[in-house]
């Protein structure tokens, strides 16, 4: 699905996500195509699921008009 089309169904509303297509130019993640996994209500449960996040899952908020993600290396 579209990052338009998951704006237009769940308008101001959190999203975990699952990312499908996406391409990187100069360390920004620019994602494409989404599945929904669910909406999250309440802001803090968005914050906590955010940070449980791993492999090409991610919370968004549908205010935002694209998704990107600034890719960050660890430090050396």
């Amino acid at each position: 699905m579209q990052w338009q089309e998951v704006r237009t169904i769940f308008p101001d509303q959190y999203v975990l996500l699952e990312v499908l297509d996406s391409h990187t130019e100069d360390n920004i993640q620019y994602v494409k195509d989404v599945a929904i996994v669910r909406t999250i209500q309440d802001p803090s449960e968005a914050t906590k699921e955010l940070l449980k996040c791993k492999d090409n899952n991610i919370v968004y908020h549908t205010g935002q008009e694209e998704i990107t993600i600034e890719m960050r290396r660890p430090p050396f």
